[in-house]
């Protein structure tokens, strides 16, 4: 005897149909924006992620990200960029993402929450080709060192998101075949070494006159990079990185 379904239930072409459209609308969301989609993964119990507003569980957490200055040049024309507030970046991304994330009857997260920490590292592995670098940033096989996630947003739907491309002429970790390594042996003061990153080292050299050209134009070691320099970020989108990495440090 085969089991009738639930009265409500939409058939499941119906469900496929709204999955895609829901996926679609957040891209187009996003785009417009400057920011991606970053692929996604179906979330398990471990995750310990929050309920939806209407009480369900999320059946699919999404990366959102960017990469190269697409954002940047969005944001700079917003007035987050220019009111003289703290954090206007993120200000702006919980504004619209929030919106975006609502309009799809989900809940957006974020890496600068201060409780809970989402491990965002570890999501953007499981969503889409990734690696470790000698820097400790995730370098992306297409991307490089120049892109970021800025939220991730849960939403009800199971979106069966496809497995990530890897880009034409994908040979794994871009650094594993990296002989020269340059972003180990550029920086002035050696912040960098396989051991990891000496943050108070490089925080002295931004406060002095030589460790200018990092604060104002963005870290050395990072524009040293090899990897996907068609989406290098502006030079005032790395000054205003770093500057907001000093002050952070500086506290």
């Amino acid at each position: 005897m085969h089991a009738k379904p639930a009265p409500n239930a939409p058939p499941a072409a119906n469900h496929a149909a709204l999955s895609q459209t829901t996926s679609h609308s957040i891209t187009q969301a996003l785009n417009a924006l400057g920011l991606l989609l970053r692929g996604g993964f179906k979330p398990t119990p471990d995750d310990a992620l929050p309920m939806l507003a209407n009480g369900q569980a999320a059946g699919t957490l999404l990366m959102v990200g960017n990469a190269g200055p697409a954002m940047w040049r969005a944001f700079s024309a917003s007035p987050q960029a220019t009111d003289g507030q703290p954090h206007p970046l993120n200000r702006w991304t919980r504004q619209h993402v929030d919106t975006i994330a609502q309009a799809a009857d989900g809940v957006a997260l974020y890496p600068f929450d201060a409780t809970p920490i989402w491990p965002f590292q570890r999501w953007a592995a499981r969503a889409e080709l990734v690696f470790s670098s000698p820097l400790g940033l995730l370098i992306h096989p297409q991307y490089g060192l120049w892109h970021a996630y800025r939220a991730a947003i849960l939403v009800a739907a199971d979106l069966h998101l496809p497995a990530p491309a890897p880009p034409s002429g994908f040979m794994g970790n871009p650094c594993a075949s990296c002989a020269d390594q340059p972003c180990l042996t550029t920086c002035p003061v050696t912040a960098f070494s396989t051991k990891g990153y000496d943050v108070p080292t490089c925080a002295s050299h931004l406060a002095l006159p030589a460790g200018q050209d990092c604060l104002g134009g963005g870290c050395l070691a990072r524009r040293a990079c090899p990897v996907g320099l068609e989406f290098a970020q502006l030079p005032s989108q790395n000054a205003f990185h770093m500057q907001a990495f000093f002050r952070a440090v500086d506290a």
